[in-house]
């Protein structure tokens, strides 16, 4: 799961014209379900959002109180297009949850926030509609967040595999029987020679 979370002054989210939803100073949320994503991420991205210190306190000091410390309020927009995947230059949307599965994924989120802060600070655009949202960054303060077993590229997975699977062939298997009969050769050749521990004979390596 990925969120983008800016500190704002204000912000809102309009439909077809019509202001939906605002918030005074606080934090919007742009919130991107991946189809990887389990109850265990949805907490983490909750408690980290409603904790994070972007804040001043009383005496002006920096990055000292959270969202709940200082009763702000909060407006999430579910934002599926956090899950792209570029093909070249066309994005790809494959990552992200269905629709049917992230709308009631997406609300018990919302819940979440709601019973764990005020509920009535707690503001929501309109799942899959075409929004306008307005966001007047305070800062700016921008933080990108993801859950940490949120989704990997797939390109990035397919390759880190094949990294890991190499590895364990190498580990697997012993030195090959003419690197054997090599460094058994040197050895004839020259007593004194070693495998490369005293750095005068690189040992072999099998490629």
């Amino acid at each position: 799961m990925k969120a983008i979370i800016q500190r704002v002054t204000k912000a809102s989210v309009t439909v077809g014209g019509e202001e939906i939803s605002s918030i005074g100073r606080g934090l919007c949320v742009l919130l991107g379900i991946s189809v990887e994503d389990t109850q265990k991420d949805a907490d983490y991205l909750v408690r980290k959002i409603l904790n994070l210190r972007l804040f001043e306190d009383e005496n002006g000091r920096a990055w000292s109180k959270s969202v709940m410390d200082r009763n702000f309020e909060v407006l999430c927009v579910s934002q599926f297009t956090l899950q792209c995947i570029l093909k070249a230059n066309k994005p790809d949307f494959h990552s992200a949850m269905p629709a049917e599965l992230a709308q009631p994924f997406y609300n018990s989120i919302l819940e979440n926030m709601r019973s764990t802060y005020k509920p009535e600070l707690i503001k929501d655009g309109e799942f899959g509609a075409y929004m306008q949202v307005h966001i007047q960054n305070d800062g700016p303060v921008t933080i990108e967040l993801m859950s940490p077993s949120g989704p990997t590229d797939p390109r990035q997975l397919s390759k880190q595999e094949k990294q890991q699977q190499r590895k364990e062939k190498t580990r697997s298997k012993g030195p090959s029987e003419s690197s054997r009969e090599k460094v058994a050769s040197r050895s004839r050749q020259d007593p004194n020679a070693s495998s490369g521990a005293d750095g005068d004979v690189s040992s072999e390596r099998e490629t």
